[in-house]
């Protein structure tokens, strides 16, 4: 199963949000001001997410 992390302290969360625009899984959501992780196992591990954070916050491993 994939592991996906956020590094919270860089992370723009809500003002952001380009992670979850972009995730075609719908792993990422947005919670409150915070990006939050769901449903990892179905994860692709296509690393969009990766590709579009500006910060670079965002690490998907195997």
């Amino acid at each position: 199963m994939p592991k996906v992390t956020i590094d919270h302290d860089n992370c723009d969360g809500a003002e952001c949000g380009e992670c979850v625009d972009v995730c075609p899984m719908e792993i990422l959501v947005i919670d409150g001001e915070k990006i939050k992780i769901q449903n990892v196992e179905e994860c692709n591990e296509c690393e969009v997410c990766v590709d579009v954070c500006p910060n670079e916050c965002i690490e998907v491993t195997d």
